[in-house]
């Protein structure tokens, strides 16, 4: 059930409806699929993006607002979000005083291979904000403590228990009968790309690689990942890109060197991924390097 503000509410927002200079996000150590953040944002957060991963999550503090499938939502303290792989959304405080949160980024190919037969395919959750306590439960092994990297172990129990409560949280997702999953060719060419994202990769090779047509490909991938080829591939670009730019590189190097044609095409596609300019990214990032030395 979503927590929809009133009117004054919405009112009062549109004062700080912008950037601030106090927003912040805080990085947990990557792991292998795996991303987990902590963030601060006063007023305007992302514009509309999209990205390829499951994005479940808690907000901690004030209203965190978002356009999701054609509709709006609120989450508040205590609820729990889920915003499934390739659908486009944005986000921004829904009071004036901001929103705090915490996330968990985690690729569809985990939550693919934790449910095996079980899945028919990949778990679609149609409520984006919910107070479902086994999926609370799921993400507080994730995202209690951000100091500390997730053992080997406590990570694969985190992305089983996130994918149990997703699937039962969706209506569709279980398998009831056999169905030929083309696991092992999408797997395949989701190594093909990973390995080979700063340079053009043709349909013809994936054909060659997998032993599927392009068309089959498309559409078990989409099934099995969430998104395209394509998109995968421009993700795993973006990733490579925005690893540049955190470590003080130009953008113009950071575009060249991930398999960009140039600067204007990667800062095109990292606001649509990101939902802010590379720009913005790297002094939100550095914000959050000096808020962290503060404390």
């Amino acid at each position: 059930m979503h927590t929809i503000l009133g009117q004054r509410d919405q009112v009062r927002l549109e004062r700080s409806c912008g950037p601030s200079p106090d927003d912040w996000i805080r990085f947990a150590r990557p792991q292998a699929g795996l991303q987990r953040i902590e963030a601060f944002f006063k007023g305007h957060a992302y514009d509309p993006h999209r990205h390829d991963t499951y994005a479940v999550g808690y907000t901690m503090n004030g209203v965190q607002s978002f356009d999701y499938r054609g509709s709006r939502a609120d989450s508040v303290r205590g609820r729990v979000m889920v915003l499934h792989p390739d659908e486009l959304h944005d986000g921004r405080a829904g009071s004036d005083i901001g929103f705090r949160y915490r996330m968990l980024y985690i690729e569809p190919r985990l939550i693919r291979d934790a449910l095996g037969e079980k899945m028919k395919t990949l778990p679609f959750v149609r409520n984006p904000v919910s107070s479902d306590p086994r999926l609370m439960q799921a993400l507080s092994q994730a995202l209690d403590d951000l100091n500390r990297p997730l053992e080997a172990l406590q990570a694969d129990q985190v992305v089983l228990s996130v994918a149990e409560a997703l699937l039962a949280l969706s209506s569709s997702a279980a398998q009831k009968t056999p169905a030929a999953i083309c696991a092992a060719a999408v797997e395949r060419a989701r190594q093909f790309l990973d390995a080979h994202h700063d340079r053009s990769v043709s349909s013809e090779q994936l054909e060659a690689l997998t032993g599927l047509d392009r068309y089959s490909l498309a559409r078990q991938f989409r099934r099995q990942l969430g998104t395209s080829p394509y998109r995968y591939l421009t993700l795993r670009r973006l990733d490579h890109a925005r690893s540049m730019v955190n470590a003080g590189r130009s953008l113009a190097h950071g575009a060249l060197a991930s398999g960009f044609a140039d600067q204007s095409h990667m800062t095109r596609q990292f606001k649509r991924a990101y939902g802010m300019s590379p720009s913005r990214w790297r002094a939100i990032c550095l914000a959050s390097a000096r808020t962290m030395v503060r404390r």
